[in-house]
């Protein structure tokens, strides 16, 4: 199901009035930004489709180079619609692809030739023996001569016209992990720890992944005669940034692209938020200053210089590149004066607004009051994770809160769990007599986890299971902080309901599910995840059923009462220069806070699945809120204990 809404207008985008040579002066590859990885993914499929037909026309070959991974998928989908439905024919195609998991084997969930057959080859007329696919069945003795013998392959039929890269968080393409040569060939690697905590996911645990890798090398990619590369989300900027416009090192290995003749990046505009063209686009030329820009601009120098708003003067905007700011807004102190206001307008104690106040200058209306609040929650643990304080709050100032988690999290949970709270049903049964057949049921399951083998999905009772693990801390957590048990909805968004950690694409279903409990409610304010750096991917389809379910109702008389805040959580925070409501949280909401996220228990200690930060969530959170708190204070703001920030969507 295709969606219609940028995701990421959530990340601001400055109003630029420059010539294109000043906005991309810092950019040493050529770099395109689009609005979002659909409309990307569709740019680099059509280019593949018109290199492939120009192939045809000429009566030649054409040699792609294929990419595995969630990056890919889309363009994969779209060359396959193009065949079915424009007689896009790969007749002509010869593949191959960048990289295998070693040893793999062919039909496991994670093999990459797997991957490639359900993604594309099932669905196109390409020829069986024109594809080529690393082996991760070889004996060890047999890859070297393998690997020499792919890369003659691909030079024997005349080099790759066309390579598709993604970009992984160590600077990797394919699996040339930093320290790869740019002479590199094809060979057997070793993969960096943080590359297999990324791939932790796909193998149910980190333990699972493979050490090492088939990949083609850098020097192999380099000789290809076009280069796409591309990256989605804002879990990829801050490599991009080191990519595009660092200094070419082995370090970085996707650097090397530098020195190709025939590279372009292609990013969502997520995936270009750390480039000077968006991060700070003044630095590369002029631009149109609104509000919200100098608020950005005034804050970065704040941090530059290391001082409050309002002790900048006129020298440290002059020193900094921003004397076109002071010249059309000044002098210093009045846009200061006005940047102070802005923020301190942000800080509120009353999240659903404070009754019998007046609300000019407030993020949220006085009225109504009580409000209905729906807070919705991608994964069981989200919203206290995220918003654990403000939760509390709206509770304790008399608010009707209720929360939706969007999915089970039963892929989440531990096996280990699930033994545990079975042995329980058996002493439980023990204790009350209930027969053997308790007993025995319990013992099944526990056989069924135990033979399962490693890397692959539970059987169906053992997921219900663990997400009833799941409802169970979600629902006590609730209880925690004041939500009564008749006001948490479960949705089990059938999208998630896989068994898998790859998903199916978001379906009318699943904006239906959201659309009628947000019709059912008729909230005044909806919270949802804007966090859209979860490297699974599931924060960000979630936050893309909640627009489309509100684009469904909005035009409903009750709607136009309704406000819309995004909170972020496990995995970043808004910067202060994006924030809209900023809630302080004393040190007894810190401790309320960490109770309720302790309540999930089957997350606690070690997440099965926690991204690159090895943190406990609960860990994650505080320092976040913490680190809010100081920035806060650094600029000129009250001092906090903890600040817990929001930003608000405008529904068009």
């Amino acid at each position: 199901m295709k969606t219609n809404y940028r995701i990421d207008d959530l990340i601001n985008h400055p109003t630029v009035a420059q010539t294109f040579e000043e906005v991309t002066r810092f950019e040493k590859i050529p770099t395109v930004i689009m609005d979002d990885a659909v409309e990307a993914s569709l740019y680099v499929a059509h280019e593949i489709a018109a290199l492939i037909r120009r192939k045809q026309r000429e009566g030649r070959q054409c040699l792609l180079g294929l990419a595995t991974g969630n990056t890919p998928i889309r363009v994969y989908a779209e060359l396959v619609r193009l065949h079915k439905e424009d007689n896009l024919s790969f007749d002509n195609v010869v593949t191959f692809n960048l990289d295998e998991y070693y040893p793999m084997k062919p039909d496991s969930l994670q093999s990459y030739r797997r991957f490639m057959q359900e993604h594309l080859f099932n669905h196109i007329n390409v020829r069986p023996e024109n594809i080529h696919i690393p082996d991760g069945t070889l004996e060890p003795a047999d890859v070297i001569s393998f690997c020499r013998n792919f890369d003659k392959a691909i030079s024997d039929a005349g080099g790759i016209d066309l390579q598709i890269l993604g970009i992984g968080r160590t600077g990797h393409i394919g699996f040339n992990e930093p320290g790869s040569g740019i002479a590199s060939p094809t060979r057997l690697i070793t993969l960096d720890h943080l590359t297999r905590t990324d791939a932790a996911s796909d193998f149910y645990g980190e333990d699972y992944v493979p050490m090492k890798a088939i990949t083609m090398g850098v020097g192999s990619i380099m000789k290809s005669k076009r280069i796409l590369l591309m990256a989605w989300g804002e879990n990829k900027a801050s490599i991009i940034n080191k990519a595009v416009e660092g200094p070419i090192t082995d370090q970085v290995p996707t650097s090397w692209l530098q020195k190709h003749p025939d590279t372009q990046i292609i990013l969502d505009f997520a995936a270009s938020a750390e480039l000077t063209r968006v991060k700070t686009p003044w630095l590369a030329g002029g631009v149109t200053w609104t509000d919200r820009l100098i608020r950005k601009a005034v804050l970065w120098l704040c941090a530059k210089t290391e001082k409050a708003v309002l002790k900048l003067t006129d020298r440290d905007y002059i020193d900094n590149a921003m004397s076109d700011l002071l010249t059309q807004h000044g002098p210093s102190n009045q846009i200061n004066i006005k940047v102070f206001n802005d923020l301190q307008h942000t800080i509120t104690g009353w999240p659903g607004g404070k009754p019998n106040a007046d609300d000019t200058t407030r993020p949220e209306r006085a009225t109504p009051y009580p409000k209905r609040v729906l807070v919705f929650s991608p994964h069981p643990d989200d919203d206290v994770i995220s918003m654990g304080g403000t939760l509390a709050r709206l509770v304790q100032q008399g608010h009707q809160v209720h929360t939706a988690y969007q999915t089970s999290g039963s892929i989440a949970v531990f096996d280990d769990d699930v033994i545990r709270y079975l042995a329980f049903v058996n002493q439980f049964d023990e204790i009350a007599s209930l027969g053997v057949e308790v007993e025995k049921i319990s013992n099944d399951l526990i056989s069924l986890i135990r033979n399962r083998e490693p890397g692959h999905a539970d059987a169906d009772t053992i997921l219900k299971l663990k997400a009833a693990i799941r409802r169970g801390e979600a629902t006590a957590a609730c209880r925690y902080v004041g939500i009564p048990a008749n006001r948490v909805h479960f949705l089990d968004l059938p999208f998630y309901e896989t068994g898998k950690v790859v998903k199916k694409p978001l379906s009318k279903a699943d904006v239906d599910l959201v659309a009628e409990i947000i019709r059912e409610l008729k909230p005044h304010q909806i919270y949802a995840a804007g966090d859209l750096s979860d490297p699974h991917g599931t924060h960000r389809v979630c936050m893309e059923s909640i627009l489309m379910a509100i684009d469904n109702v909005k035009h409903e008389p009750w709607f136009n009462d309704c406000r819309v805040w995004l909170y972020r959580g496990a995995w970043q925070e808004w910067d202060i220069n994006q924030v809209d409501m900023a809630v302080p949280l004393s040190p007894e909401e810190v401790i309320i806070k960490r109770k309720a996220i302790f309540k999930h228990q089957s997350q606690k200690d070690r997440p099965l699945f926690p991204g690159h930060d090895s943190r406990e969530f609960w860990q994650r959170a505080e320092d976040r809120n913490h680190a809010t708190a100081i920035a806060y204070d650094k600029l000129g703001m009250a001092e906090y204990q903890a600040i817990e920030v929001f930003v608000r969507y405008d529904i068009q």
